[in-house]
Order: structure tokens, then sequence, then C-alpha cells
């Protein structure tokens, strides 16, 4: 039993579906739940429910596996760490995953970053909060504790690099200020570094598993 705790649309839901696991997908921004509702109705074994991570009204010690897919930012540390322990099984794993671009050193890595830098909002502070995935781990040191980096290439047309620029939680929505400038810069970027109408970009996917004992507490 898999608890993905802010699951969003539900794209991480979707692979442990695949995998045969039951899921239960954790989603409080209305929106968001209802495309992951929609994919309940192509997987019997997916549940989605309105709660959050401090609070995801499950039963004690009723979960094996407690994967956070890019959204441990959002949320009280110290809060969901207790409510984690609370629903987890013993020996049961807290996952924490987060697929980003490569941070090197490169022309285009740098033109992106200024764009995210003028428009977003808030982007500094997001940035660093989603590095801090790492904090969680002495609060499930009593088990085994494994990182891995594994590095990848996304390929993406301009409409899927727009689409998924969009979906950042920093980025400007329509009607907010800075919007067009961010797509029209966006749109620049893509002619200045396409090749043969794809986007080409070095990823790093960061996986934290840490192993708690399913007690409660802080």
């Amino acid at each position: 039993m898999v608890a993905d705790i802010g699951a969003g649309t539900g794209m991480l839901a979707e692979l442990f579906l695949e995998n045969g696991n039951a899921v239960v997908a954790i989603e409080p921004n209305d929106d968001m739940r209802a495309a992951c509702e929609q994919l309940a109705t192509a997987w019997p074994g997916l549940t989605v429910k309105k709660a959050t991570a401090e609070n995801t009204v499950l039963a004690d010690a009723s979960v094996d596996f407690i994967s956070v897919g890019r959204a441990w930012h959002w949320v009280d540390r110290e809060r969901a760490v207790r409510e984690f322990r609370r629903i987890l099984r013993p020996a049961g794993w807290v996952v924490l995953a987060s697929n980003r671009r490569s941070q090197d050193e490169s022309a285009e890595a740098e033109a992106y970053e200024k764009i995210l830098m003028r428009f977003g909002r808030d982007y500094r502070e997001t940035h660093q909060q989603i590095r801090r995935m790492a904090e969680v781990a002495p609060l499930f040191a009593e088990g085994a504790v494994v990182r891995q980096e594994v590095s990848g290439e996304q390929v993406q047309t301009l409409d899927e690099f727009l689409g998924q620029t969009q979906s950042f939680s920093a980025t400007p929505k329509p009607g907010d200020e800075g919007y067009m400038g961010m797509q029209v810069a966006l749109e620049d970027f893509f002619a200045r570094f396409e090749h043969d109408g794809l986007l080409h970009t070095g990823t790093i996917c960061s996986v934290m598993a840490c192993q708690g004992n399913g007690r409660s507490g802080s």
C-alpha cells in the first residue's frame, strides 16, 4: 500500500499502479485532485483523498510506503514527519523524489535560470526548499537511508517546454504580472537552443529513501 503525498495529477502514483501497487493519493488542490480522480477511473487500485501531508486522514499503521514527489517544499516538515510515522507500518519506507534540470555551467542552463529568477514568483525561496529533501533523513535515523541520483535527458517540443515551465509553482499564471513577458522569454530561449524543433535538456532525478519504524512522535 502506497500513500502518494501531494499527488497532484497522479503522475508518480501511476508508476506505482503500473507496478501493481494499491495507491492512495493525497492531494489538497481541487483542480489537481480532479485530474487525479480521472486517472482513478482507469485504475481500480487508486483511491484519491482531499487531505494534506500534515493530516492525511489515513488510519494508523496503514501504509507500507510513503512517496513525495516534488512536494516536500510545500509541507510543514515536523508535522508531516509525525503524520508519516503515524500512518507508516513497521519497517516501512518514506521516499522523496525530485526530477530537476542539470545545474551545469552551460549557456543553456544559465539562460533558463535567468528567466526563472527574473519572472518567477518567490523562485529563489522555492528553489532552495526543493533542495532541502535531505532534512527528512535525520528524522528517520533509526532505519536505513538510501540516496541515489540518476542522470538523464528530457526532449521536448515548444508546447511541452512551455507547459512544463507553466506547471512550476513559482511561474506566473495567465493574467498575472510578468506572465506574457515570461512566455516571450521562453519562446526566445527555445528558438536559441532547439535542434530540429526539439529542446534537449540534461536532468537529474534525486531519490532519498528513509526507513522508519512506524511509531508516532517527532
